[in-house]
């Protein structure tokens, strides 16, 4: 999988940071992309696990009652958190406190996992996921978003894009006569690094977290190519696209959908040597 658009100026960044000790970088296990932190891990489990009580407190948020939707919820989490735990993300998963919540929600087709690994599935994305191989899919892709840090590195990009625009901008407010012209100026650099660095920097994310989250699916023993019907589906029941890729911060479907095949005889070299998981149904929602 080649992921490295960013490569040189994310180095580049590191090392300047670096020097005045505000980041460090990594380099993602699986693809070699260069990686901007500015937070320390145990720092990003402590944001995970704040925000994870949030979420939990929060009175709309209804945790699930019925044991057909908790069980398989539970069942597919175990294994992708074994699969985490061999994978090149091993020592990272060994860190984290896993811990899962099904929200009963049948109108938000969502999941997350948050750094320290704890882990939220609404059933609204049971129509969507269908089986149990699909939902492998969905969660095997949020819990590499943890495992692979993009949360931090997101906010690590943004607090250099902001930092770099105010150096800018004060050099363009000393060098020119005119104000608005500075501000006209700094507000077109605003918008070209939002298009031109952030929002290509998270459907690399996007990216990154497919091809990893149908390794560790497979390596759970779920059909990987769950994973290419899910987004078809996904595809049919958004009625097409919303907004142009470039301006997105996903990968439009078409292109997810190209990339899971371009990525599945890897992942299915995977899957067969583990001892299938049946592509179980999942419960319908609604109408209880």
């Amino acid at each position: 999988m080649n992921v490295t658009p960013h490569l040189r100026i994310t180095s580049i960044c590191c090392l300047l940071l670096w020097g005045i000790g505000l980041a460090g970088c990594e380099t993602n296990p699986y693809t070699g992309r260069k990686q901007l932190l500015m937070t320390s891990v145990d720092q990003e489990i402590q944001m995970g696990a704040q925000a994870y009580n949030q979420v939990k407190s929060d009175p709309k948020m209804r945790p699930s009652q019925d044991p057909r939707e908790i069980e398989p919820v539970k069942r597919i989490a175990a294994r992708i958190i074994e699969a985490a735990k061999r994978s090149k993300y091993a020592e990272m998963a060994q860190q984290f406190q896993w811990e899962v919540t099904v929200i009963k929600d049948d109108k938000t087709a969502n999941a997350f996992a948050l750094p320290g690994g704890k882990m939220a599935v609404y059933t609204g994305i049971f129509p969507m996921a269908k089986t149990e191989a699909g939902l492998a899919a969905v969660m095997g892709h949020e819990v590499v978003h943890a495992l692979a840090r993009h949360g931090s590195e997101r906010m690590s990009q943004g607090q250099v894009t902001n930092i770099g625009l105010q150096v800018i901008g004060a050099a363009v407010g000393l060098s020119s006569k005119n104000p608005m012209l500075s501000q006209s100026t700094m507000a077109a650099l605003g918008a070209g690094a939002q298009v031109g660095v952030l929002l290509p920097f998270s459907r690399k994310h996007e990216s990154e977290a497919d091809y990893v989250g149908i390794l560790l699916a497979a390596d759970a023993g779920y059909d990987p190519r769950e994973s290419v019907a899910l987004w078809e589906r996904m595809a049919h029941m958004s009625g097409g696209e919303g907004t142009a890729e470039f301006l997105s911060t996903h990968p439009s479907h078409d292109t997810r959908i190209d990339q899971l095949k371009e990525w599945m005889p890897e992942a299915m070299a995977i899957y067969q040597k583990r001892t299938p998981m049946p592509a179980t149904p999942l419960p319908e929602i609604g109408g209880r």
